[in-house]
């Protein structure tokens, strides 16, 4: 028995590789099926092409967009913004504390303009502080910032 492999094979195979990406979310199936697509519109137009050919074809587009995903376009869509990222956004900026710390007494720092939404924070300190002291956010600690003088 004879069988041949039709363009909607390629068209169905392509479309079920890129439903696969929506369980898989790593946009490497995604480029197996773009080629699987390309390859059933290229039998569609040219329905003499050999299996062993359209598996070629097939093998090298898909490893030529699967290449071109991750050396040129990924790189594209990395966020580089800190959103998110409250420790890497917080540490090392500097304000006044206006509510000095003192013992078990958490104090209160203000920034010149707001840092992940607030100007106010809560402050821990190592240190004696005084209000108008400028220190430096060194670490987090739950919801305070811990300082010292800058």
């Amino acid at each position: 028995m004879d069988y041949d492999v039709l363009y909607w094979h390629w068209i169905v195979f392509g479309v079920a590789l890129m439903l696969l990406e929506i369980v898989i979310t790593t946009f490497f199936f995604l480029w197996f099926g773009v080629a699987a697509l390309i390859i059933g519109g290229l039998l569609f137009v040219a329905p003499g092409i050999s299996l062993s050919w359209q598996i070629f074809l097939w093998t090298v587009l898909s490893s030529i967009l699967a290449f071109a995903w991750f050396k040129y376009l990924k790189p594209l869509s990395i966020d580089r913004t800190t959103a998110g990222l409250s420790r890497e956004a917080i540490v090392g900026q500097t304000g006044q504390v206006i509510d000095a710390p003192n013992g078990d007494k958490r104090g209160k720092l203000r920034f010149p303009a707001p840092i992940l939404g607030d100007d106010e924070w809560m402050i821990i300190a190592n240190q004696p502080l005084q209000v108008g002291d400028r220190v430096r956010v060194v670490d987090v600690s739950g919801n305070a910032l811990m300082v010292e003088k800058a």
